[in-house]
């Protein structure tokens, strides 16, 4: 199932701590309005798990209109429409409705979004996060202090490589980023009371859309205590405040919101995730992080009409975004796969039901949102600036490269840093360590947003260019036995401009600022 952490788990020798990663325009308005549907049956079925379901059509108001009397006929309940996009949430336990809604006119695709019954993880991180104590954070704090008070920086910076990595301290000498910027954080939700994130949440950006339409509830984004801390990390790594207290994002003086989309059984749902896409494009969020794959396949097979529908849906709010003026950047996972491979065997698919072996073949069949066209698809590097053991990669697939993690064992940080892995915020006002493509991913998303704030009129396109463009070029590592046991672990194919460990090369924040 798509739950935190699941998402690619890996047997790999990692410790405790290694945590979560995640062409269709605008509708034609020439296409023609579909006739009243009268395919759908009088009587139908309703004795079948209550599944949830995306219907996509063709056309405009009239055809949307049509196609929800056709839903109603065959035993669907309209949970939301977002008729921007031409993308309808139903409800069905009718088991044939998928089928026979396929057939009304005006209906593009149509698919369950799940194959276990409502109620039912999948973000990109590997373990569990390795939390700081009180007494941890105290002694880290004392170690760090004389350090971090001479060169300006909060009390736990000195332990985060992966700034300098991507030269985001340097960076912050000239600009900490713009309030005028907002970071949408597409995840397990965000805990919006922590001190490193109080600062620069942005409430009216913010919202639960986990079942499949908006809740604005005060504090619906946020977490519950049983559910991943997963999104509050994510949302510290992009724009952690620099007041004092803790850690520093790499765009530390933009807004953050979180959008919340994973149950709280940890899985990612696509009429969620349409939901969120679709706030963010309409409450005026410049970037989106997303760390996560859409449950309940983590390869969606356009082969087949259910799968299909899926990947319909989320192309649909993941370019209506772009149109709106929103940059979509994304995790590879944590698989170790080759995305760019002729075939990869997916053992964890459908992941809320009975998973089980299954051969795709990449190329139609899509990790998404991470493989859907203009997503800025990010791959994650280590302290020592390698591949990290578990990520993905993939020759026209990755675009980029940034900190994500590794094991300490096999990327050890320079002193005064002590672990290969990411610290962040965590819900109740702590702090921890993580690692996966889902940290690399918010890297990213943060130097995105530092290319907004000093670009603030450049287009979602424009943005993405520069990104690719002002990135560090990586060359392919000789050989990359990274456990060091005599056997290669990956192949990296490509020259050094674009290869398919790093893309164009490690994001750089410094020329992000610079005009």
């Amino acid at each position: 199932m798509a739950h935190l952490g699941s998402r690619r788990r890996r047997v790999l020798a990692l410790p405790v701590g290694l945590a979560l990663t995640a062409s269709l325009g605008l509708l034609p308005a020439t296409m023609a309005s579909a006739a009243p549907a009268d395919s759908a049956p009088a009587a139908v079925a309703e004795d079948g798990p209550k599944l949830s379901y995306v219907v996509n059509t063709r056309g405009g108001h009239s055809t949307v209109k049509a196609v929800k009397k056709a839903i109603d006929r065959a035993g669907g309940t309209v949970v939301t429409s977002y008729e921007q996009i031409g993308v309808i949430v139903v409800t069905s336990q009718n088991p044939d409705f998928a089928r026979s809604i396929r057939k009304v006119p005006g209906v593009g695709s149509a698919g369950a979004t799940r194959t276990a019954p409502l109620p039912a993880q999948s973000t990109t991180d590997v373990g569990e996060p390795q939390v700081l104590g009180a007494d941890e954070v105290a002694a880290a704090t004392a170690r760090t202090k004389a350090s971090a008070k001479a060169a300006g920086q909060d009390p736990l910076e000195p332990l985060q490589w992966d700034l300098p990595a991507i030269k985001a301290d340097k960076a912050h000498e000239k600009t900490l980023g713009s309030k005028n910027v907002t970071v949408a954080v597409i995840d397990t939700g965000v805990d919006d009371t922590h001190p490193d994130i109080a600062p620069n949440f942005d409430r009216d950006a913010s919202v639960n859309c986990v079942g499949g339409k908006p809740d604005t509830a005060d504090g619906a984004w946020r977490p519950s205590a049983e559910e991943s801390p997963h999104g509050t990390h994510v949302a510290g790594e992009i724009a952690g405040a620099k007041n004092g207290v803790g850690i520093t994002g790499v765009a530390p003086g933009v807004k953050v919101s979180g959008i919340k989309v994973s149950t709280t059984a940890g899985f990612f749902y696509t009429e969620a995730v349409v939901c969120g896409f679709v706030w963010a494009a309409e409450h005026g969020v410049d970037v989106t992080n997303n760390s996560y794959y859409t449950d309940p396949w983590y390869f969606n097979c356009t082969t087949d009409p259910d799968q299909k529908a899926l990947v319909d849906a989320l192309t649909r709010a993941t370019r209506y975004a772009e149109k709106k003026g929103t940059v979509n950047v994304a995790a590879a996972g944590n698989e170790n796969y080759d995305l760019a491979s002729d075939s990869i065997t997916d053992p964890t698919s459908p992941n809320d039901t009975t998973p089980g072996d299954r051969v795709i073949d990449p190329s139609e069949c899509l990790d998404i949102p991470t493989q859907l066209p203009g997503v800025v698809t990010v791959a994650s590097t280590g302290a020592k600036g390698l591949k990290s053991s578990f990520s993905n990669h993939g020759l026209g697939v990755v675009d980029v490269a940034a900190p994500g993690g590794d094991s300490t064992s096999y990327q050890t940080p320079a002193p005064p840093a002590t672990s290969g892995l990411i610290l962040g915020p965590l819900p109740g006002g702590t702090w921890g360590y993580m690692a996966g493509t889902s940290m690399a991913s918010p890297h990213a998303a943060g130097v995105a947003a530092l290319l907004k704030s000093t670009h603030p009129r450049a287009s979602a396109w424009a943005i993405k260019a520069l990104l690719t463009a002002q990135a560090d070029e990586t060359a392919c590592p000789p050989s990359y036995d990274i456990d060091g046991d005599g056997e290669i672990d990956a192949v990296c194919t490509g020259g050094e401009r674009h290869n398919s460990f790093y893309g164009a090369g490690l994001v750089n924040a410094l020329d992000a600022v610079r005009k």
